[in-house]
């Protein structure tokens, strides 16, 4: 009998305690759901009210996103950048992919200056592909 207790006692514990690693799991899981929302935030935007809605036949890659803010605040692809930088930036992508369509979204408040700027940019540079967003009317 004793041999058989002296057995017992040096058998070693298999099992993984996962509490620990479950805890972890969640706690990354909040982090996660807290922060996703503000990495996708744009500019703040009140679109003017008209047009069709929206249909995009095309590929994601194939648009460019300039904002215009009401303060004069431009950005591109939700990257704050001056004009110039966007201009630029804009006939990059224009060299790589000559179905790009460039998609400016400008702050009904804003002056309309502002949006004429960016439009002006692209046709001097033969960037004919643009586009005005506004919102569609409210039936």
């Amino acid at each position: 009998m004793r041999r058989f207790s002296q057995r017992n006692s040096l058998v070693t514990l298999s099992d993984i305690n996962i509490t620990p690693l479950l805890d972890l799991a969640f706690v990354l899981l909040i982090i996660f759901i807290i922060t996703t929302p503000l990495l996708t935030q744009s500019l703040n935007l009140q679109l003017p009210i008209g047009g069709l809605p929206e249909k995009q036949p095309r590929s994601p890659k194939d648009f460019r996103t300039v904002e215009v803010a009401a303060n004069g605040a431009y950005r591109l692809d939700k990257k704050s950048m001056t004009l110039d930088q966007i201009e630029a930036e804009l006939v990059r992508f224009h060299q790589v992919n000559t179905n790009m369509v460039v998609v400016i979204r400008a702050d009904k408040n804003g002056a309309y200056g502002l949006a004429a700027d960016v439009l002006d940019r692209c046709l001097r540079n033969k960037i004919h592909q643009v586009s005005l967003k506004t919102q569609p009317p409210k039936r």
